[in-house]
């Protein structure tokens, strides 16, 4: 394997990194409803892990609500138990039809668990981040190692690797920045 095609992987495999910060971020609940909050919910469905969003269709009507709509009226139930159960604190009323989810204002305190909580998340991305880095390193080695490239070109190359490890911990930084200025805008 080449230095570069190493390096092109290294990218891809950062900003993959990049991208799953980002989602795990739209999962987080702010002041706003977003259909997103309900990416992670797995609702019991005949025995079977399923996503809620396979299962029904969400909506925000209105900035301070989220509406889900199931297929199947059975599997209302469910859906419900399984908001109810969830980190979200989210209290779910339905007419049988649809489920309504308001959105509470948040307080203070939830705003500072959810900060810490978005932190964690930054920080495993930067962790995978720097994970793709250390496996490139250890193949440039490798290659060095078995005369496939010379030091010079694994100097270039580490540099090149650092360079974009710096990249995109930068955007995850800026991400981090962002949901956390939007966690606590009021």
């Amino acid at each position: 394997m080449a230095i570069d095609d190493l390096i092109q992987d290294a990218q891809r495999r950062m900003d993959k990194s990049v991208e799953a910060a980002q989602t795990e971020f739209s999962t987080l609940r702010t002041g706003r409803a977003s259909p997103a909050l309900l990416d992670r919910i797995q609702i019991d469905y005949y025995g079977q892990q399923t996503p809620l969003k396979q299962l029904a269709t969400i909506n925000a009507p209105e900035p301070r609500l989220l509406t889900v709509q199931p297929f199947d009226p059975s599997s209302l139930q469910s859906i419900e138990r399984a908001i109810q159960e969830s980190d979200l604190g989210l209290t779910p009323s339905n007419d049988g039809k649809v489920i309504r989810l308001p959105i509470p204002q948040l307080t203070e305190e939830r705003r500072k668990e959810l900060v810490k909580v978005v932190r964690n998340m930054a920080e495993e991305g930067r962790v995978a981040v720097r994970n793709v880095r250390r496996d490139v390193m250890h193949h440039l080695k490798e290659l060095v190692d078995k005369g496939e490239a010379g030091k010079d070109d694994e100097h270039r190359a580490e540099e090149r690797v650092q360079k974009l490890t710096d990249e995109h911990t930068q955007k995850i930084d800026e991400l981090l920045k962002r949901k956390e200025a939007e966690i606590l805008e009021v």
